[in-house]
């Protein structure tokens, strides 16, 4: 009896992890098949964004993304979490202020408490400009409308 239940908790866990793997790609900001349009998310935390190669792809939980070399593919792998941009990837600004999954510029981006939020910035338009005038009200709203998104 033991031994069955011990089977049926791992393909219960299994399934969550596919579930949520299954969400993240359907919800995250994928162009072309990887993350923040072949970035490397690493880059960032480095001071500046800088495009992945194909040959350093690395899926997480079911998102794509390309780094730079092999040692941000190994900062990323030792720490998923702390580099994965905010929101999916979305533009943060659109997200905290009317819930919405908006396109991004990948170079118009800020760092937050250590987490990376990437904003939209086309025709004279630069959302990030507007989130520095309410940070914490719109990252607080952001949080919440994303785990709407993601549930």
């Amino acid at each position: 009896m033991r031994k069955y239940l011990s089977i049926v908790l791992i393909f219960l866990m299994h399934q969550g992890v596919a579930q949520t793997s299954e969400v993240r790609k359907a919800n995250f900001n994928i162009s072309k098949g990887v993350a923040i349009q072949g970035y490397d998310p690493v880059g960032y935390f480095d001071g500046k964004p800088v495009m992945g190669k194909s040959e350093f792809q690395w899926e997480f939980n079911g998102v794509a993304y390309q780094f730079a070399s092999a040692s941000t593919l190994a900062r990323f792998k030792a720490s998923p979490g702390k580099f994965e941009p905010a929101y999916g990837g979305w533009c943060a600004f659109a997200m905290g202020d009317y819930g919405e999954k908006v396109k991004i510029d990948p170079l118009t981006y800020k760092i937050v408490d250590g987490k990376l939020y990437l904003f939209y910035n086309f025709w004279g338009n630069n959302t990030l400009k507007e989130w520095n005038k309410n940070e914490e009200k719109l990252k607080g709203a952001g949080d919440r409308n994303w785990a709407k998104i993601l549930q």
